[in-house]
């Protein structure tokens, strides 16, 4: 029904985004909504995919057509649902994600929350030989993200950061995991953390 929603980003929240729109705050679940934070009250554009279910609708977003058209083929796979297409769009090395399913690498797809040995199977019979539009697509990494200074004891987004990755499906263990990897380091943004965390969960 819907195409795309342009209007002012309203809210950030670790699982999804509010863009105001005319006065309707549209409330759209995102992979990562923290790649908006230096866009707080500007007017950006989101392509969206309506889920209607018979007891829920929900809009998810998407920064580009391409990472639209990539989760739109991974739901149409046996096994993969809304919420595990975003885990999946979450990380930057959509590159990776695709050789994986050129390598036959099952044990590389299933180390995204929600892919169990038979999802990652299915992924590979399913997509294999069809993702070549989306190879060499990685997202920008962690150049020119944001790093600053906090008050001693406040790292507000550091745990932004860990609640998005719950809110992506990943467990408490792979959060403690991350939660570890980056103690004592100096601050970065959310989103910046957010990056970090899910290149260093998909390498180990």
């Amino acid at each position: 029904m819907f195409e795309y929603i342009k209007g002012t980003v309203a809210h950030l929240y670790p699982g999804y985004i509010v863009i105001d729109n005319q006065g309707i705050g549209y409330k759209i679940l995102m992979a990562n909504p923290f790649r908006y934070t230096d866009q707080m009250s500007q007017e950006i554009l989101i392509y969206v995919y309506q889920d209607v279910k018979q007891d829920s609708m929900q809009l998810f977003g998407f920064k580009t057509m391409q990472e639209k058209n990539l989760f739109l083929k991974l739901i149409n796979v046996s096994g993969i649902g809304p919420k595990s297409a975003l885990a999946i769009l979450a990380n930057d090395n959509h590159q990776g994600f695709v050789q994986a399913i050129e390598d036959n690498n099952v044990t590389f797809l299933t180390k995204f929350p929600g892919v169990g040995k038979k999802t990652a199977q299915q992924i590979v019979l399913d997509l294999k030989g069809k993702l070549s539009e989306f190879e060499g697509t990685d997202g920008n990494g962690l150049e020119g993200q944001q790093v600053f200074d906090m008050p001693e004891g406040s790292n507000q987004s550091f745990e932004e950061a860990i609640e998005a990755l719950l809110a992506l499906g990943y467990t408490k263990k792979d959060v403690a995991r991350a939660r570890k990897q980056f103690d004592n380091r100096k601050k970065l943004s959310t989103d910046a953390y957010i990056r970090e965390a899910l290149s260093y969960l998909m390498k180990k």
